[in-house]
């Protein structure tokens, strides 16, 4: 046997029974292991249904409806989907988005939309978060970049691979409480350590030697940002663009610098984006260290063909796709969101946040994407996506959609 597979293969079996001693007779595993909601739906009667309407044209909602339907049509037809009380097969979830997609290529009215919708859809609302059906809504967006495949003085900072010794470790394998959880690390001197954080990745050269660079980027708060997007486009000196999406994370928690300078009384709390931490960071260069190093989680990345594509490998829609918590959520599933947008001037300034409602797909997720009470709508690309995003902080409402089990009789 290659003398590194047998070093990976022993290290895996000593992380089996390392495990197995951990969970059988460490304290810290004996107490109780907080029980996830497993839905963050209710049911709504049809009286309760908000009113449907949609500021898009039905375009992309058709794309976004395909993409989910293509997820869908991978999976076993029998996978479960949780809508709140309620569980309907992957073979249902295909059925509802033919329905609906069928229907709204007939580019109905708002009128007939509605009576569509009472009369062969079943609704659920979010349960939201502190104010009950509240659903906190921000956005993000396709960055674009310049970037090097050679290192130099005007390109030195590097989107990084995979590394090589990063170990994912599902804990279901070894006991059924942990169902859902896992650990990212390093195997070192026979033990698990977690991975490097930030610091160690970008100030001490901690990758040497232990994955690729896949692209050079010139400014290190572009980096950053890059790995809060999740994905984003590379335009090469050499006239190439390069598809980088997200991988894996060293498995650190998300920390928000954002809260860091509200904390600090850098930025009002008012006034809060991410192009105002952006100026923030560059009127600043001798706190770039500290503050960046505040979020220990690193986003590792790789190459694809197009993009972006999110959570379930599929390519993610301007306007139509959403990133929710993927524990309580039907992945895939159609949605409806009511929340604001912002309107802009000819100089690219905010001028009025206006109230909107349009359908969309559940596709992505996000390490800061938690709990019933939280959502991100992907933009797109471009400036208006990049002032949309940098500045969505709105609350508003989420309903999801499934077609009746007798709609169809």
């Amino acid at each position: 046997m290659n003398p590194w597979v047998n070093k990976r293969y022993n290290s895996i079996i000593f992380l089996a029974v390392f495990f197995s001693i951990l969970f059988a007779g460490c304290t810290l595993f004996k107490k109780e292991v907080p029980k996830v909601r497993e839905t963050g739906l209710i049911r709504i009667a049809s009286s309760d249904y908000p009113e449907f309407s949609d500021d898009m044209d039905y375009d992309g909602l058709e794309h976004g409806i395909l993409k989910s339907m293509l997820y869908l049509n991978k999976i076993p037809a029998d996978r479960k989907f949780r809508f709140g009380e309620d569980v309907f097969d992957a073979a249902h979830m295909i059925r509802s988005m033919e329905h609906f997609l069928d229907f709204i290529q007939t580019k109905p009215s708002i009128q007939d939309l509605k009576e569509f919708i009472h009369l062969k859809y079943l609704v659920y609302r979010s349960v939201g978060n502190g104010n009950p059906g509240q659903v906190f809504f921000t956005g993000y967006y396709e960055p674009s970049l310049e970037g090097s495949l050679e290192q130099s003085t005007e390109y030195r900072f590097p989107i990084y691979a995979r590394p090589e010794d990063l170990t994912t470790i599902n804990l279901s394998l070894f006991r059924p409480e942990f169902k859902g959880k896992k650990i990212i690390g390093r195997y070192t001197d026979q033990t698990v350590v977690p991975y490097y954080d930030r610091n160690d990745i970008d100030y001490k050269g901690m990758l040497e030697g232990k994955t690729r660079e896949i692209v050079w980027l010139k400014d290190p708060i572009d980096l950053f940002f890059l790995q809060i997007q999740g994905s984003g486009k590379i335009n090469l000196n050499n006239d190439e663009t390069l598809h980088v999406h997200y991988h894996t994370t060293n498995g650190h928690p998300y920390r928000s610098i954002g809260k860091l300078l509200i904390d600090t009384d850098k930025i009002p709390r008012e006034e809060m984006s991410m192009q105002k931490i952006r100026a923030y960071l560059n009127d600043h260069p001798e706190e770039v260290e500290t503050i960046l190093n505040y979020n220990p989680s690193y986003v590792f990345f790789k190459i694809e063909e197009d993009g972006p594509i999110g959570y379930l490998e599929v390519k993610l829609t301007p306007g139509r796709s959403i990133a929710l918590d993927r524990r309580l959520f039907p992945r895939a599933g159609l949605a409806f969101i009511q929340t604001q947008k912002p309107l802009i001037n000819g100089s690219g300034k905010i001028y009025e946040w206006s109230e909107f409602s349009r359908f969309v797909l559940n596709q992505d997720t996000g390490g800061a994407i938690n709990g019933p009470g939280r959502a991100d709508l992907f933009w797109g690309d471009g400036t208006y996506a990049e002032i949309a995003a940098g500045h969505m902080q709105h609350h508003g409402t989420l309903y999801f959609l499934v077609l009746k089990p007798d709609a169809l009789e």
